[in-house]
């Protein structure tokens, strides 16, 4: 074999290795998008953990475009949670992460500021991309109190679906 031949085949072969460890790194791939029975079971059990801790929510559930598809506000939430949650839950489905992600992230500063400059990125708790067979078929978003409680609220909703 000539030597270029030889540089090609090596080319070759760490491409196709680079490929194959990239997709292992993916994050989960897209589902079928979650029904409206499901989304409701999802916000009904986020909203049944606010009750018990006395936290008045906001819930959302969207499609994994990001299209609402459920939606449900406590009474005495504040106003600007109706769009907070929705918002929190569009950031998880279209970047298909926790909003959390983004928060941390964030807090160390320095390069990851960059964040503040993606289109439709949430970087507050409260967004949790709902998984069903290890597909992403949606995701919750909640608002209304500390980001940290709204988090563990989308957190027990996305764990009621499967």
């Amino acid at each position: 074999m000539s030597k270029r031949t030889i540089k090609i085949l090596i080319i070759l072969t760490l491409a196709i290795c680079a490929m194959g460890l990239g997709a292992q790194m993916l994050p989960n791939p897209y589902g079928p998008p979650i029904g409206v029975e499901s989304a409701k079971k999802a916000a009904a059990a986020a909203l049944a953990e606010a009750v018990k801790n006395h936290w008045n929510m906001a819930v959302a559930v969207v499609d994994p475009n990001g299209t609402l598809v459920y939606y449900e506000k406590m009474d005495n939430t504040q106003i600007a949670s109706a769009n907070i949650s929705i918002e929190k839950a569009r950031t998880a489905a279209q970047f298909k992460r926790a909003t959390k992600t983004f928060q941390d992230q964030l807090a160390q500063g320095g390069p990851n500021l960059r964040l503040l400059g993606l289109p439709g990125a949430v970087p507050v708790e409260g967004g949790v991309p709902i998984l069903a067979d290890g597909k992403i078929i949606g995701a919750i978003g909640v608002s209304g109190d500390i980001s940290a409680n709204d988090g563990q609220c989308a957190l027990v909703g996305a764990a009621t679906i499967k």
